[in-house]
């Protein structure tokens, strides 16, 4: 048993960079300190506790993350600094150099931080405990509220696939699970807690069922039973793992909505394959005609990675070609960044940071083009949407089942309710419509 009466009336502030799977995780460990007695700080307030639950996805993600740690000591300069997440599983010795860092977390170790705060003296230099990435086995679960109407659940970490440009499966280790009544049980609770939608998160979710022989296709159909829950939003799968039967069982199902979020990589065949990706354009292309023919307005969001290693300006205008041609709904773009360690860097052909910059801006604008055209699609129609309170001065916003982000005038007895709304033109900045409440 941990002694928490060292952290009664304790006060501690929270910094997360990354994905929802990081702010999931930032979540829970929020609540383990606030059930030994911390509260979050408040406004203006010194904490005596800050962690910092890191990314590694890029080289600027590294860089914001130590930005993040210089800033948060210098904010909190006798807080007990605890540095966590992917930075610190990768470079635990770089992080625990930094002036102010008391001790570094790898990811075994995340889920059970409070053990490893002991008395909150400040250590004369940075403690490191990290544990070799083949030995990650533990899985920490994690239901978290987002900062609106939705809660995020973690179903799976880690990933097996060791794509040639990433290092997450060396920061997260071997792809694993809970079970899915575990799964079910921590929906039920969201569901007491007033939660309307759950997001479904991890680091490749389609894998879900390696350590405990299920399957995500089983996780899918058990979770769509749970009372209470109105929606639920696959975060990101893999192509090769977003099955036929998924796809038809989200159009018929009662809670699953035609959002999908499909990771791309390259729309070339050669590129994919330096890549190490685990399937091609044919069977990318083959998934978004399925979609659409099931759910012809299903919300398609694709993830792209440009000027990697071996991208020739060939190669590209095969990916903005087939991109122009793909019937989805946003591109999420990102700049290729070298990765110490991968199997990336034997590639000969590097792309210039100028010639990434406008690849990108290319398929931005390409992005925009075809959201609003998607948004369009859609004005005049009444649809369900969830509303959410807004930030101050914010008008209030939601989202239809299709993910149409919709603003209406803010009225604060709608947060948290579906609502129909009867959809109209672009707001100013063409990101949302807006929408008329009907009563």
């Amino acid at each position: 048993m941990i002694d928490t009466t060292v952290f009664q009336n304790k006060t501690a502030v929270y910094y997360t960079l990354g994905c929802k799977l990081n702010f999931s995780e930032t979540s829970t460990i929020g609540k383990i300190l606030r059930e030994a007695g911390v509260r979050t700080v408040r406004k203006g307030e010194k904490a005596d506790i800050c962690v910092i639950n890191t990314c590694s996805v890029t080289e600027m993600a590294d860089k914001k993350c130590r930005q993040a740690i210089h800033r948060l000591v210098k904010q909190h300069p006798d807080a007990f600094v605890v540095v966590t997440g992917c930075y610190a599983q990768l470079k635990p010795g770089d992080v625990a150099k930094i002036d102010g860092v008391d001790i570094v977390l790898g990811a075994e170790q995340k889920g059970e931080l409070l053990q490893y705060l002991g008395d909150l003296q400040k250590h004369e230099k940075g403690e490191a405990i990290t544990t070799a990435t083949k030995d990650i086995r533990s899985f920490s679960p994690s239901c978290s509220r987002g900062d609106r109407t939705r809660f995020f659940l973690k179903v799976q970490d880690g990933c097996d696939y060791f794509c040639s440009y990433c290092t997450i499966p060396f920061a997260r280790g071997r792809s694993r699970n809970g079970t899915i009544d575990s799964m079910v049980k921590q929906a039920r609770q969201a569901a007491a807690e007033g939660g309307k939608e759950i997001v479904l998160t991890g680091v490749n979710i389609g894998d879900f069922g390696k350590t405990t022989g299920e399957s995500f296709f089983d996780l899918v159909k058990a979770l769509d039973q749970v009372d209470g829950i109105e929606r639920y939003r696959i975060s990101s799968i893999e192509p090769n793992l977003l099955t036929d039967e998924i796809i038809e069982f989200v159009a018929h199902s009662r809670s699953f909505m035609p959002h999908f979020h499909i990771p791309l990589q390259s729309g070339c065949d050669e590129v994919l394959e330096l890549m190490r990706r685990r399937y091609d354009t044919a069977l990318f292309a083959s998934k978004v005609k399925k979609i659409k023919e099931v759910m012809p307005d299903a919300f398609i969001g694709v993830d792209v990675i440009v000027g990697t290693r071996g991208e020739t300006p060939g190669y590209f205008e095969q990916t903005y070609q087939f991109l122009e041609g793909l019937d989805v709904t946003q591109l999420h773009v990102f700049s290729y960044s070298e990765r110490p360690g991968t199997q990336a860097l034997k590639i000969e052909y590097v792309v210039s940071q100028e010639e990434k910059h406008q690849r990108s801006q290319r398929l931005l604008t390409l992005s925009d083009q075809k959201t609003q055209t998607f948004y369009a699609r859609h004005i005049g129609q009444i649809m369900p949407v969830l509303m959410e309170k807004p930030k101050t001065g914010a008008p209030m916003h939601g989202f239809t089942e299709n993910y149409i982000r919709i603003e209406v005038e803010s009225n604060d007895s709608l947060d948290n309710r579906v609502v129909n709304v009867c959809l109209g033109d672009f707001n100013e900045e063409m990101t949302a419509l807006r929408g008329t409440i009907l009563i």
